[in-house]
């Protein structure tokens, strides 16, 4: 935690600033309230104020609100490429965030401290963990823990499973339902399968469902490490999934199946959730290609879930993929392949809708190459 300090009316105000928000607290810190001005509040924002709000909670909201319409008065035109409409998409993303991220609002013991303002303090410790105080977050942030606390709650539908899974908050939650249904209709005979980046555990569940005895499941982060085990455990597969911390891949572990869903744009990820969307330089999709081979048992297969959206866009030629896997000492016994289903796949408006109308999700049955597990770095 950091401590933030601010002056409001003679006396000294402070409050905690969580370090597990992955961005350092503002150094200049102003109060505004109900009569600031959007014009004002954009302006401050934009010369790096922290913005501590005293004041009405609606009024904060219509405020933030105000501020993106600033934000958003100038749309992304399309550049010559789909590449450089991307990166164009990317930074007004990053631009956004930054700067929507300024307007802030005090709680104490989790509870915003603005008139009209709902319970927070349930959201935000199932969000935070240990819940100090006085405590400052941005408003956007705050939104976000108070959504995602009601999408735990209630759980999101997973028809090929025919139950519910239960995202925690930082925790990417399966939405995009067309990979799952891959994964639910491939042909499987394995006895023991790897789920890799578990996340919120539902492609270890959608495993053990199919009737996979031994599954194992790995993360590298605690949050989605108990929520896979939450999930689990509220499905009735703990018994039959193994939940363990892990890079990639536990040692010595061989399976008949093991599986990974990487992120699937080769670019920076700028907040903990993008790290489920943007894989930089493709790092985690290359680990697994060339780490995968030693992990399977003799007839073991490696199923690996990709969009070519990259491709489309232009941020992965063409037939690099290929290229990789061949490397990998990996060969394609089988690919699956459904078009998706997302609202941005269809919407004429979205600057990339070139490439999302395009997109086809695959699942890709690998098999390895005589002596590649040998050969494997």
């Amino acid at each position: 935690m950091t401590l933030c300090q601010w002056q409001h009316h003679g006396q000294l105000q402070s409050a905690q600033w969580p370090d597990s928000l992955q961005h350092a607290a503002p150094q200049w810190l102003e109060v505004i309230g109900d009569q600031t001005s959007a014009d004002t509040a954009f302006r401050l924002a934009s010369e790096g104020a922290g913005l501590v709000y005293d004041g009405d909670f609606h009024n904060a909201r219509q405020l933030l609100q105000a501020m993106a319409r600033r934000l958003d008065k100038k749309p992304i035109k399309p550049a010559d490429t789909l590449l450089q409409t991307f990166h164009l998409y990317r930074a007004r993303q990053i631009q956004r965030a930054h700067l929507l991220n300024k307007l802030l609002l005090p709680l104490h013991q989790g509870n915003c401290l603005l008139k009209r303002a709902p319970s927070t303090v349930d959201a935000v410790q199932h969000a935070l963990g240990q819940v100090p105080e006085a405590l400052l977050l941005p408003m956007q942030m705050l939104q976000g823990m108070v959504g995602a606390y009601q999408w735990w709650l209630k759980g999101v539908p997973i028809p090929a499973l025919g139950q519910s899974i239960h995202p925690a908050y930082g925790v990417y939650s399966p939405v995009r339902g067309e990979y799952l249904d891959l994964i639910a209709s491939a042909p499987l005979t394995a006895s023991s399968a790897l789920d890799i980046g578990t996340g919120s555990g539902v492609i270890a569940a959608l495993l053990a469902r199919r009737g996979v005895a031994q599954v194992t499941a790995t993360d590298n982060q605690p949050r989605a490490l108990a929520c896979a085990q939450d999930n689990l455990q509220r499905l009735g597969l703990a018994a039959q999934v193994t939940v363990l911390e892990a890079d990639l891949f536990p040692q010595h572990l061989k399976v008949d199946l093991a599986v990974c869903n990487p992120p699937w744009l080769p670019a920076k990820a700028n907040t903990p959730l993008e790290h489920a969307v943007y894989d930089p330089d493709s790092r985690m999709l290359c680990a697994f290609l060339n780490r995968v081979p030693q992990h399977l048992t003799a007839n073991g297969e490696a199923w690996l879930v990709m969009s070519d959206l990259a491709e489309l866009i232009g941020l992965r030629a063409p037939g690099q993929l290929a290229g990789w896997l061949s490397e990998a000492g990996l060969t394609l016994v089988e690919r699956h392949t459904v078009a998706p289903r997302h609202g941005r796949a269809r919407d004429p408006n979205d600057v990339l809708f070139a490439a999302r109308a395009r997109e086809t999700t695959s699942l890709y049955r690998l098999k390895c190459l005589p002596n590649a597990a040998n050969l494997a770095p």
